[in-house]
């Protein structure tokens, strides 16, 4: 074995295993989790990340795959059944990590508490679903049916589940697969001596005694020691890292110790953070309290460390000896002087954990030939508390760690000891010393409070440009935990504190049993059983995406002759290409060719619409990221080890990177679009008041799971066939064809499925494929090229960054009377879709509010971003973000409910929209009714209240928000389908559509009305895959629109089919489906058709603002309550009650579960998730560690979706309406509850009316709004005195 192989790479390319999946290739999103099984004195099973395992470091280990449970060809374990059944696969990608992640704890524990299930995703992450499902499904192996995910008690007659229970194969545990006896017994009788593994870079030694480790260690002084290679594996693939010798301890008995001692508990080095877990988890339950305050300190830190997957094999002492500044453990292990025992082949010593400890930025105290053989965590003597502050709850790297000790003069509150430890401060874990001794001998009152404060200040600086930003923030929060530091020690000291209410409730807050439920709308009385129309029928591959017998592009087997490339990428946002060596690259092992401009046959110009960007860079690169070239070689590794063995020169030219810099350069791409209606003067002259506001709304990275990839077989004559993962392939075609220099006709692009597109595999897919295409033409070979996450991240561009800017004016009602409004988006450096975002942006100005004066104007910015693209919701969200912003503003300058100023301003029937559509069919005031009731909103209101009136550190706010969005492309062509229906002679049908499956259920919808349609069942109809052979000339699947247009063209073509197959229903009214197939072929009829759709009347005309954007809009209102702690700035989504217009759904269990999911993408977009850029332009933020989507514990506790009933829409197939992008914007009602809550903090400290809170709320944003004494004590440096680590684009 090399040992520089994981196991991923083995299961998928040496064995053909290809249900494991990669999806971040740094343990961030558990797509890769399979469970491995060792036995020592009994079998041990736990769940690890593939891409992070060593294939070396599984010796006499078993590893069971996805695969090696169930099949569906043999029979699904129950663990895979009940996931699809639930309706908790979408896409799928995820899917098989999810379920290994069950199924491992399933094998620990078959009975396990909710608790544990949730413990047991943390690694995992799912982004189409919004988890609720998933947790549903798995709910029905656990014990305590406790009334989480229950639907209440009190809900009218028509909830009905999604699924039944009943239905699920009953759970047998003793059925599981037993440990390998042969494994066993090699176990058994293991004195292996010393393993050594060789690879091309790199050596594996596996010691099997401490004295050889310690030898080993004595001769490779610089070798790195691995256990879990949670750290080394990330270093080795994202920074370029070659470490030619590996220790490997982690089977030498000594360092897997576990010892209680008089003073505490030892660990050996090598004992996994899990298992430290569960030892001392023992120890609080049968020791007494006072001698367990470090084990909980710990236990509090661990809860929140990494995931399950990572935790299971890292070990404490890598995180000692890893020394990251930013370590959750380490400032525990400081604060309470843990010890820690050192080792050489000449002897040991024992050094106290303090401040002497950690040298410098990740170095120790430990000589090069010395080891750490063991920590030793003692009973406390003082009083101890951890804190861990980061953007997201679970697997999440800290912003600011800490941990603090105290000991007092007995029978006093006299400080005798105390230390201040924190994490995230410095380029090490650093003591607060000055701090701590300043304090010593005085009672622990209001004046140590004071003179701390004032003390750390001073002491816990930041340069203002210190890596990882947030300065202001971090230096806040030194305080703000030591607050709450000595107000749980006041508790302790029993001494009664009136302000101490509510600092504790975050914490206990977790404990609330969440429950989620969704109300269905009934299927009528009287229909067929055979009509599955409005049935929660389950999404067509969900049993395959869950045993990982689904295809995706990637697990395409490899050719005989296949290929590999890797991309060369631009290290500069704005530059002229000098030079570019690849004579280095191409003497690699492996490589076969570079590729550059020059090599392409066609033509190098390439995009969406405007041909304004190039195939491979020529000249100039105007973003990182941008593509100069790429290596072809015979495998991934040495294709990515060439391509940065590539030397490129370049000539720097100065970039623009934000918006407020391409204002000020006037950098912006034309048009410059306006929509306005009525008069805007008198509308202010009108007007009581009139405000003006500002609101910046970060990007968005879409973090589909299955990164782009592209797969390209050159055929004869020119023909290319690729298999790529994409949402146009159409656009595929013609670009590749472009760039090859053949008709379109000898290009096919197939596309089975994708791994998530959400937007952006709507048009920049084509980056990749184009190239790719090129390579394999150039080779007459085929090539392979998946992108890893952080390139995927790197050069594809999201969702664009906007900022906003208003002018509004109304009376004294609340009433809005005129606006003028100014957007300005972060297009990046091609216009790919960008003046179709904006002008999207402009069409939801207004959101669900009825204005009579209004202008909108849009400004697309030019950058030297990679370019920004479509992403669900397609600028609307952009869009309604800022009304909803003066919204508040209004309400809160008049002093009023904003829920009050919403409703009054709210369009009813016949008003007519700025761009002079009128609205006709408008649900809005129902669903806003029907939101309030469900939701109880006036008696959350003022509980919220009483709360707040109660707690000075927490806050809860609540916000009710509605959705008003538009179905149709806004470019007129766009809107037409086609599909293609087979008629078998057995009867089977296959069926063809111009839409891709992207886990949003398409498929299964057309199925669906086909079956209708033709009056069979479903299980007779087959969709194959989307293909350019099939159905030429189609729309990228988008725009939410894709099930109106082909479900249009399917249900065209079914009625021809229908109209042909009449006679012999006529003439044989008692015969079966297959009798009329059968008479019509042996009467010579066609029973293959086309069909086509194109919806009607459509055209919007900027010019003279008249003229039908859309055909129709989908409505929808959220109530959401959070509560927020004002000292870190976390928050807790409380509750969400959604009510959505989906007219009638075609299949529920596929409608609710797109709200859900458009809704926690939302949730990440306002709340969450930040990507950082440098000001130079790179990237910061390339990956699940430093990049956060919502995970399973930011659903809001209680989250009730309701689909509005007896609401048909005459204009979309089957009376049913547009799911996919309206519900994304619900979530901004989370951002309002939080504006609220903040406001009520302010309020404290006598700030009150508007105040600009920028998209997404983030801990830091949240805490820097909550102005109090702490925030005055560390105020902001002067801009342009300092260069910043991120700027806002």
């Amino acid at each position: 074995a090399d040992p520089e192989m994981t196991l991923l790479t083995y299961l998928r390319r040496k064995l053909g295993l290809t249900g494991t999946k990669l999806g971040c290739a740094e343990g961030g999103c558990g797509a890769c989790t399979v469970m491995l099984s060792r036995y020592q004195t009994h079998t041990h099973h736990y769940a690890v990340n593939a891409c992070l395992a060593p294939l070396c470091s599984l010796h006499l280990v078993a590893v069971t795959t996805v695969e090696g449970i169930g099949s569906v060809a043999r029979e699904l374990h129950p663990v895979q059944e009940r996931i699809a059944m639930a309706h908790g696969s979408q896409c799928g990608f995820c899917t098989p990590g999810i379920v290994m992640s069950m199924y491992a704890l399933l094998r620990n524990n078959p009975k396990p508490k909710m608790a544990d299930v949730e413990e047991a995703f943390h690694g995992n992450l799912c982004r189409c679903t919004g988890y609720r499902p998933i947790l549903e499904g798995y709910k029905t192996f656990t014990v305590v049916r406790n009334t989480r995910y229950l639907t209440p008690v009190n809900v009218d007659l028509f909830t009905t589940s999604l699924f039944n229970p009943a239905d699920f194969t009953p759970f047998d545990p003793t059925q599981e697969v037993i440990f390998p006896p042969e494994l066993m017994s090699l176990s058994k009788d293991q004195r292996s001596g010393l393993l050594c593994f060789r690879g091309d870079r790199a050596s594996w030694l596996q010691p099997d005694s401490l004295d050889e480790f310690l030898r080993l260690k004595w001769e490779h002084p610089d070798a790195r020691v691995v256990v879990g290679n949670t750290e080394v594996g990330i270093e080795v693939k994202f920074k370029n890292m070659v470490y030619p010798v590996i220790l490997a301890p982690a089977f030498i008995p000594e360092l897997n110790n576990v010892s209680h001692t008089a003073d505490g508990v030892v660990f050996g080095a090598a004992c996994t953070l899990s298992h430290m877990g569960a030892v001392l988890k023992k120890a609080v339950e049968t020791l007494p309290p006072h001698q367990t305050e470090v084990f909980l300190a710990v236990l509090e830190q661990l809860r929140w460390f990494a995931g399950l997957q990572i935790r299971n094999v890292a070990a404490v002492g890598g995180n000692i000896m890893t020394a990251s500044p930013i370590s959750d453990l380490n400032p525990v292990f400081m604060a309470a002087g843990c010890r820690l025992t050192l080792m050489d082949k000449d002897g040991s010593r024992v050094v106290q954990m303090d401040d002497g400890f950690f040298t410098g930025y990740r170095k120790t105290v430990l000589r090069p030939q010395e080891i750490l053989l063991s920590i030793e965590i003692p009973y406390s003597k003082k009083l101890v508390s951890a804190f861990k502050q980061s953007p997201r709850r679970e697997d999440d790297i800290s912003i600011v760690t800490a941990a603090m000790s105290v000991t007092f003069t007995p029978g006093t509150d006299v400080v005798e000891d105390l230390r201040l430890s924190y994490g995230g401060m410095a380029a090490t874990t650093v003591l607060a010393k000055k701090t701590a001794n300043g304090l010593l001998g005085r009672h622990w009152g209001e004046e140590l409070l004071q003179e701390a404060c004032s003390l750390l200040a001073k002491e816990m600086t930041l340069d203002p440009s210190a890596p990882g930003g947030m300065v202001t923030y971090r230096r806040t929060l030194t305080l703000s935990l030591f607050y709450k530091f000595y107000l749980t020690v006041l508790q302790k000291l029993r001494l009664q504190v009136s302000e101490h209410s509510g600092c504790f409730s975050y914490r206990e807050a977790e404990n609330i049993p969440p429950y989620l439920s969704c109300h269905l709308q009934a299927v009528p009385e009287g229909r067929s059983q055979d009509d599955s129309v409005g049935r929660p029928m389950m999404h067509l591959s969900a049993l395959k995406q869950a045993t990982g017998e689904a295809v995706y592009c990637d697990d395409v087997p490899l050719y005989e002759n296949e290929l590999y490339l890797a991309l060369i990428t631009s290290s500069k946002a704005h530059a002229n290409i000098l030079s570019v060596d690849a004579s280095a690259a191409e003497k690699m092992p492996g490589v076969v060719t570079c590729l550059f401009a020059d090599d392409i046959p066609g033509c190098n110009a390439t995009g969406p619409i405007e041909h304004d960007e190039t195939v491979l860079a020529h000249r100039q690169v105007t973003c990182v990221g941008h593509i100069i070239g790429a290596v072809v070689a015979d495998t991934q590794l040495h294709a990515q080890r060439a391509a940065k063995a590539v030397r490129v020169q370049y000539e720097e030219l100065q970039p623009i990177i934000t918006i407020q810099e391409a204002i000020a350069a006037k950098s912006f791409y034309q048009p410059i679009r306006t929509i306005q209606k009525g008069d805007l003067e008198a509308g202010f002259k009108q007007a009581d008041h009139i405000l003006e506001g500002e609101i910046h709304i970060g990007g968005q990275e879409h973090f589909y799971l299955e990164t782009n990839v592209t797969l390209a077989v050159p055929r004869e004559e020119g023909e290319m066939e690729l298999f790529v993962s994409t949402q146009s392939a159409s656009k595929t075609q013609s670009l590749v064809a472009k760039a090859l220099g053949v008709p379109a006709n000898r290009v096919v692009v197939r596309v089975k499925r994708m791994g998530g597109g959400f937007g952006g595999k709507e048009s920049r897919t084509t980056l990749l494929s184009t190239v790719v295409a090129v390579a394999a033409n150039k080779l007459k070979r085929p090539v392979r090229c998946m992108l890893d996450r952080d390139e995927d991240m790197m050069i594809t561009g999201g969702r664009h960054p906007f900022y906003g800017k208003y002018k509004v004016g109304f009376l004294n009602s609340g009433k809005v009377v005129s606006l003028d409004v100014s957007y300005y988006s972060n297009v990046g450096n091609s216009m790919d879709l960008s003046a179709s975002v904006m002008e999207r942006a402009l069409f939801h100005m207004e959101n669900s509010y009825s204005v009579a004066n209004v202008r909108g104007r849009g400004f697309l910015c030019r950058t030297n971003l990679p370019s920004n693209t479509a992403f669900r919701g397609f600028g609307g969200p952009q869009g309604m973000m800022v009304t909803e912003s003066w919204m508040t503003d209004v309400a809160q300058s008049l002093g009023r409910p904003a829920e009050q100023v919403r409703r009054l301003n709210l369009y009813v029937e016949g008003e007519s929209t700025p761009y002079n559509q009128v609205l006709d069919q408008i649900t809005l005031d129902r669903c806003w009714d029907e939101c309030l009731t469900r939701s109880g909103y006036q008696e959350r209101r003022a509980a919220v209240d009483v709360y707040n009136s109660q707690n000075r550190w927490t806050k809860r706010g609540l916000a009710i928000v509605p959705t008003k969005f538009g179905i149709s492309f806004t470019v007129v062509f766009l809107n037409q389908a086609g599909a293609l229906v087979h008629i078998y002679t057995d009867g089977s049908v296959l069926l063809t559509h111009g839409g891709t499956e992207m886990g949003q259920g398409l498929h299964t919808k057309m199925v669906q009305v086909a079956s209708r349609v033709l009056g069979i069942p479903c299980s007779k109809i087959h969709i194959s895959e989307t293909s350019t052979n099939t159905v030429p000339n189609t729309s990228p699947t988008a725009a939410s629109a894709s099930s109106d247009l082909n479900g249009g063209a399917v249900q065209n073509a079914c009625e021809t089919l229908n109209q042909r197959l009449q006679p012999y229903k006529t003439k044989n009214p008692k015969g079966s489906w297959e009798d009329w197939v059968r008479a019509a072929y042996f009467d010579r009829v066609n029973l293959s058709t086309n069909g086509f759709y194109k919806t009607p009347n459509l055209g919007y005309d900027f010019e003279t603002n008249s003229g039908r954007a859309f055909n129709y809009f989908s409505y929808g209102v959220a109530c959401s309550e959070v509560e927020i702690d004002c000292l870190t700035g976390a928050h807790k989504n409380l509750s969400t009650t959604i009510v959505m217009d989906v007219g009638n759904s075609l299949n529920p269990a596929i409608d609710i579960g797109q709200v859900e999911g458009a809704f926690m993408q939302g949730l990440g977009l306002f709340t969450l998730e930040e990507l950082h850029y440098s000001p130079q332009g790179v990237l910061l933020t390339r990956g699940p560690g430093s990049y956060k989507i919502p995970a399973f514990g930011d659903i809001p506790a209680q989250l009730t979706v309701s689909l509005l009933r007896d609401a048909p829409n005459q204009k979309a197939v089957f009376a049913s309406k547009a799911v996919g992008e309206p519900p994304l914007f619900l979530a901004a009602s989370v951002f309002y509850a939080i504006k609220d809550a903040i406001s009520a903090s302010r309020a404290e400290s006598g700030i009150s009316g508007p105040f600009r809170l920028d998209s997404p709320a983030s801990a830091e944003r949240i805490r820097n709004a909550c102005s109090d004494r702490f925030t005055k004590l560390c105020p902001p440096a002067e801009p342009g005195s300092f260069t910043p680590w991120s700027v806002q684009v």
